[in-house]
């Protein structure tokens, strides 16, 4: 049992209701790993879920989780992100949030643990290496794209292009190759650390004829990672011809080595 008054599993939020139903089952497995509370919150945008889509359970945010935890009587938290690399939302925008709560208030404590991927870590890379083989055909040597979503932050980048490293080191020969690629990026060539898009790779010769695997590098399903989320337009629109239609992995969320990994970050490893 960790020594903590409130745990907060916190996500980036979506408007799919899977996205929150799937925060929910990591925050009560990670409860009953850690024998402490563990409440699921979203930085954003689930609070807007219809509650019938949730049984009946509306969606909570951060910041309400926090006033809601402090009139309980809780005042120090631990937040775990959801998150794989460092982006501003944890970097930046939820420590401010609890550095102005802790203005307020002197004996209100918290600490943010680390993102899922941290200097040495291998089991994202691990989860994606598996996810990748459930999704070759006999006889096949896929090439192999690991997609994200794209980010403002170039560290966020470099996490993933350090991922993509490993899965290629693992999955060795039974593939051609091992691309990292964003889904989208910002304008301007400040941003340019976001290329290639996974629209212009699956255009390259040889990965626009061949088998592909797209490696989904995100944790639940939401606009841009559920069944008809904009991932699967862009392979889809890229193999309009009569060639191999383009595989997609599952999601980090339902790979097992994910709780192992947020035990690691709760328990502060």
């Amino acid at each position: 049992m960790l020594d903590v008054n409130r745990i907060l599993l916190m996500d980036n939020g979506s408007l799919e209701p899977e996205s929150t139903l799937q925060l929910r089952r990591l925050a009560t497995e990670l409860d009953n790993r850690l024998l402490s509370r563990v409440d699921p919150v979203s930085l954003a945008h689930s609070a807007k879920i219809p509650v019938e889509a949730l049984n009946g359970r509306p969606a909570e945010l951060f910041e309400a989780a926090l006033d809601r935890g402090w009139r309980d009587g809780v005042n120090e938290f631990l937040v775990v992100p959801l998150f794989v690399g460092p982006s501003h939302a944890i970097v930046r925008h939820v420590p401010a949030l609890l550095a102005e709560r802790k203005q307020k208030t002197a004996s209100f404590r918290y600490r943010v643990a680390a993102p899922l991927f941290v200097p040495g870590e291998t089991r994202l890379a691990q989860i994606l290496a598996d996810h990748v083989r459930e999704q070759i055909s006999p006889g096949d040597r896929p090439r192999v794209a690991i997609v994200d979503h794209g980010s403002p932050n170039r560290e966020v980048t470099e996490v993933r292009n350090a991922i993509a490293a490993q899965v290629r080191s693992l999955l060795s020969d039974a593939v051609l190759e091992v691309e990292p690629c964003s889904m989208e990026r910002r304008e301007g060539a400040e941003y340019d650390f976001n290329e290639p898009l996974l629209a212009n790779l699956l255009g390259r010769p040889g990965w626009n004829d061949g088998p592909v695997v797209v490696g989904m590098l995100f944790i639940a399903p939401g606009r841009h990672a559920g069944e008809e989320g904009d991932v699967v337009q862009i392979c889809r629109a890229a193999r309009t011809q009569a060639v191999p239609p383009v595989k997609l992995t599952r999601l980090l969320g339902q790979h097992p080595l994910l709780m192992d990994i947020l035990f690691d970050r709760a328990s502060g490893k």
